[in-house]
């Protein structure tokens, strides 16, 4: 009576009775697993009709090598799991599994039986053509967002974050730079029949979004060695005063300016160690020209230098108090000396202190000035009075000069300023 429970195969008469493969096109076919794998046909049961397994959720589908004793019907949620979620959710798979499953011996028994095994083995090659580079590793991908090995975040509060747009667990803004980049590559899909020229137009915008995501990626560097941000939020004025440092000179400060644009170029450190060496070249620079003028002097050791710089030191102060006493004495004199070049000559007299001073700068004759000033307030007259004046004016009078008196009888209102 026992054995009435029990299935046999109808091929070999095989007991399956804890593992069967039912045809659900002919009834009462049930193959075991072997006449089922060798195709075999009986009656008018044919290989390619379709199938169900039949084993209650018992059957061990590797054997007793297999750790945990993982059933067929496990197996078949598992793979379906894998499919569902993809490779890497272990935590979702390990609940469409079953809740004796841990997501921990969920991946171990996946890489262990499906790519470790012997399955692994047989149908993953040792080289991939095309493969699909993985985004997942730390140090980046091609395609990756990150680049490179992503910087730690930012040291800035919560109202600064808000400010700036700050996202500090993925290191990034709101708003990025080239904003919508992504859009280049957002309706891409890679199709059978796409002929050669949408393949390479399809890589070419991928390209594209490549080299946009390098230069965003770049500005951020470039922000973080900068420390641009704790600029922006005022940070690095009290760094600045926590860590004092020779005193920048103008000069240097205008040449930092121009040569901002080789930041980009350049590291921080670089950039400043650019500036320090530049600094030292200066120093060195004037301290040879020191030694060459030395040198020039007569000098040829250092120890008389001292001597040197002392002697020259009281010569300077001489000139000096030289100079003093004689602009002293010419305040004193007055105006009189002022004008001692012309102040002899035949119609000085006839000058006012304006025309004193026009006479001394140009170093003009009082006579000469005289003539030319009566030659061009006739000359106006008559224009004023519209009788065509062709006096010529005389040969020493240069266009230097009589744009210089022009102007200052136009200023001394002794003409109008359409006639000059």
């Amino acid at each position: 009576m026992a054995d009435l429970g029990k299935k046999y195969c109808v091929n070999c008469l095989a007991d399956v009775t804890n593992l069967r493969l039912r045809c659900t096109d002919c009834p009462d076919i049930e193959l075991c697993p072997e006449c089922f794998s060798a195709g075999a046909e009986i009656g008018n049961h044919r290989r390619w009709h379709g199938y169900q397994q039949v084993d209650g959720g018992r059957f061990s589908l590797w054997g007793p090598e297999a750790e945990g004793g993982w059933t067929s019907r496990e197996e078949q949620s598992l793979l379906d799991a894998i499919e569902q979620y993809g490779f890497g959710n272990w935590e979702d798979m390990a609940t469409h599994v079953g809740a004796s499953r841990t997501p921990q011996e969920v991946m171990e028994h996946y890489v262990t039986m499906y790519i470790h095994g012997n399955l692994g083995k047989a149908c993953i090659p040792d080289s991939i053509p095309n493969r699909v580079t993985d985004h997942t590793c730390p140090s980046g991908g091609p395609l990756s967002p990150s680049l490179t090995t992503p910087l730690p975040p930012l040291d800035i509060s919560l109202a600064e974050q808000q400010q700036l747009g700050y996202m500090p667990l993925r290191d990034d803004y709101e708003i990025e730079y080239d904003q919508d980049a992504e859009k280049l590559i957002s309706g891409l899909s890679v199709n059978y029949d796409d002929e050669d020229v949408d393949i390479e137009m399809k890589r070419a915008h991928v390209d594209m979004y490549v080299r946009k995501l390098r230069e965003r990626q770049r500005r951020k560097n470039i922000a973080r060695d900068y420390n641009l941000v704790p600029a922006f939020l005022g940070r690095d004025k009290k760094d600045k005063e926590k860590a004092p440092k020779r005193k920048i000179t103008k000069e240097e400060k205008d040449q930092r300016v121009r040569l901002r644009g080789l930041c980009q170029f350049m590291a921080h450190r670089e950039f400043e160690d650019f500036f320090d060496n530049m600094h030292k070249e200066r120093v060195l620079r004037a301290k040879v020209r020191e030694l060459q003028r030395y040198r020039r002097n007569g000098i040829a050791r250092l120890d008389e230098s001292a001597e040197y710089e002392a002697a020259r030191h009281k010569r300077e102060k001489r000139k000096e108090n030289k100079s003093v006493v004689a602009s002293k004495r010419g305040s004193e004199e007055g105006k009189d000396g002022e004008f001692a070049a012309i102040e002899n000559l035949t119609g000085f007299e006839l000058l006012s202190d304006r025309e004193k001073v026009l006479c001394n700068s140009l170093n003009l004759s009082p006579t000469r000035y005289l003539t030319v000033k009566t030659i061009i307030i006739k000359d106006h007259l008559q224009k004023r009075q519209g009788i065509p004046a062709k006096s010529r004016l005389p040969s020493y009078l240069d266009k230097v000069l009589k744009k210089r008196i022009l102007t200052f009888l136009t200023e001394s209102g002794w003409i109008s300023r359409d006639a000059s």
